[in-house]
């Protein structure tokens, strides 16, 4: 066998990783394999005489993709739905001729390589070994393939993971199927618990002279109490005191706030001010857990490319944690500046022994990054081997719409049309909203009454760390 009919042919790891997605997200009873030749994928049902032949070039999708062509398909036009009501991104090459899903005597064939796209865009193996990186060593929104061909706003992988559950239907009228319903998760990155607090002398006055002078607030004159205080409890007139809101919020909501608490100081220019064992911390974290909310990780600027320090950290968390009689049925949490390097930050948090990560989202610009708003299983591209670790992927993150940093819309309506059409999105597919509010983020009534509208009716995430759907 030549060495580039070798590489077309997906390798058992990645075969094995998509067809439990498959049985997540479609049905449990399907089974995926190799078809013969190479040049398909065969989805079947045992006993069935029918099945889907996926076609399959495994080779397009082995690289970074940074020649990868993108077309368009119009599901409707050939009699299946489509989640969003418009064509179809389609990553790579698609036939230009005849139908795209065709029927045949013994079922169907889809003519277009959407589980080879699935794990190009789950696995970020687009990302593998790249140096057009930002100034914070993160792979920017601007050079991805999602963002060239304009397809970043949309769940690609479960616009075609919708189109190929319909085949099923059709295939296998009596099949039982998979049943997302949409939900909301919402989480907090405790870069700041406290304005003013947890500082040096200096540092507060500098802080509360800004407020002051700057911004003409008058909860600046009160700084110097909320720092003195701030060292057993949180003062109630700290503007970074949002907690309790957030938690009453998310409870009139039906949902469970994640709180992330950053527990080293890899970079002290950058990384937190208070330490996790400071009483007023503490004291925060035991009034997370009596609300029935969550305590997750912040892992520090420099531990996405150190899994011994981010594995430290959560040990620290945990530690705190069991001290203070904290005990919860999951943990994960998230990378600080949403730094990220593939394969290496996941082996961190699987190192660490957490069971999901909520990081992958662009700094840059809000959207889907793993083209999914389902969480999977993480897996490392370079190596071929599935990971215990799930990753929930983050849709959007507040400063990436409102933040003069990036797209710098502030609180107004540009902002909020952004994260209602990703929240529709997510809501088309059955899929999670997940979005990230820092609890610093909130010191004004633009931006609560923006974060209030967004969270709208909702249902309650099924488990924390999205454990994989029930059939019914």
């Amino acid at each position: 066998m030549s060495e580039s009919m070798a590489q077309s042919f997906m390798p058992a790891a990645v075969l094995d990783w998509l067809d439990e997605i498959l049985k997540e997200r479609i049905s449990p009873h399907l089974v995926l394999s190799r078809g013969p030749g190479g040049t398909h994928l065969i989805l079947s049902l045992p006993n069935s005489p029918v099945d889907i032949r996926i076609a399959s070039d495994f080779g397009s999708f082995s690289h970074d993709g940074s020649d990868l062509p993108c077309g368009r398909w119009d599901a409707m036009s050939e009699g299946w739905r489509s989640a969003i009501g418009q064509p179809l991104p389609a990553p790579g090459q698609v036939r230009g001729y005849g139908p795209l899903i065709e029927r045949i005597p013994t079922g169907y064939v889809i003519h277009y390589d959407l589980l080879g796209m699935c794990f190009w865009m789950l696995s970020r193996r687009e990302e593998l070994g790249r140096t057009d990186l930002d100034s914070h060593g993160r792979f920017p929104s601007t050079a991805s393939h999602a963002h060239r061909h304009d397809y970043l706003q949309r769940p690609v992988v479960d616009e075609w993971l919708y189109v190929l559950r319909q085949v099923a239907q059709r295939t296998w009228p009596n099949l039982p199927l998979a049943s997302p319903r949409f939900s909301i998760r919402v989480s907090h990155d405790v870069d700041w618990p406290s304005r003013y607090g947890f500082g040096s002398v200096r540092q507060m006055l500098r802080l509360a002279a800004a407020d002051g002078l700057k911004r003409h607030d008058a909860r600046a004159l009160r700084a110097p109490l909320i720092w003195q205080r701030s060292r057993r409890q949180l003062h109630p007139a700290d503007p970074f005191n949002t907690f309790d809101w957030l938690m009453t919020l998310s409870e009139q909501h039906e949902l469970t706030s994640a709180f992330y608490f950053i527990c080293g100081r890899t970079d002290p220019a950058r990384d937190a001010w208070y330490e996790p064992e400071d009483a007023a911390i503490r004291d925060l974290m035991r009034r997370i857990h009596q609300r029935g909310h969550e305590i997750g990780l912040h892992a520090s600027y420099d531990t996405y490319r150190q899994p011994s320090v981010l594995a430290q950290e959560a040990r620290r968390l945990r530690q705190i944690c069991a001290e203070e009689n904290i005990r919860q049925p999951q943990w994960g949490g998230r990378m600080h500046y949403l730094r990220w390097e593939m394969p290496t930050t996941l082996y961190g948090w699987e190192r660490a022994g957490m069971d999901y990560d909520n990081s992958l989202t662009y700094a840059d610009a809000a959207g889907f990054r793993c083209g999914t708003c389902f969480s999977y299983q993480a897996f490392d591209a370079r190596q071929n081997q599935r990971l215990r670790l799930r990753i929930q992927p983050l849709i959007a993150m507040e400063k990436s719409v409102i933040g003069p940093a990036y797209q710098n819309l502030a609180a107004g309506e540009s902002a909020r049309a952004v994260f209602t059409q990703l929240k529709d999105a997510c809501q088309a597919v059955g899929g999670c909203f997940t979005l990230l509010w820092h609890n610093s983020e909130l010191d004004d009534t633009g931006r609560r009454t923006l974060y209030a509208a967004l969270l709208g009716s909702s249902a309650q995430p099924r488990s924390l760390g999205g454990v994989p759907l029930t059939a019914r």
